[in-house]
């Protein structure tokens, strides 16, 4: 049977070898066990090949989003630099808040600010 669905190409070589050794040692008691035993693992493995493909894809995509992430926040640096933006830091600058006890409104007010 092992030869058989190697040479029909339903496994490869290491499945093969693997399941072979197994029916040697007297694992599996009968042909239907071996079948469902191929069965499983192949299963097993197309699940696994899946689940890195979308773990691989939503890598990329991760990393695609944080590279326009940093692009946009380079631009705006990159404007605050040479525009408008510039007279606001000072008045940051006159005015600091102290760091502590500053409410999450407060915090992301003064981040905002500083991006303008």
């Amino acid at each position: 049977l092992l030869r058989k669905y190697r040479d029909q190409k339903k496994i490869d070589k290491h499945m093969y070898h693997e399941m072979y050794m197994k029916s040697k040692g007297n694992v599996y008691k009968n042909k239907r066990v071996l079948m469902e035993a191929i069965h499983k693992s192949k299963y097993e493995r197309a699940r696994e090949k899946s689940i890195a493909d979308q773990f691989e894809a939503r890598r990329g995509k991760n990393k695609a989003t944080r590279l326009r992430k940093i692009a946009r926040r380079e631009e705006r640096l990159a404007a605050g630099l040479n525009g408008e933006p510039a007279p606001a830091a000072p008045a940051a600058a006159a005015a600091p808040a102290p760091p502590a006890k500053q409410s999450r409104a407060a915090k992301h007010a003064a981040a905002a600010a500083l991006l303008r």
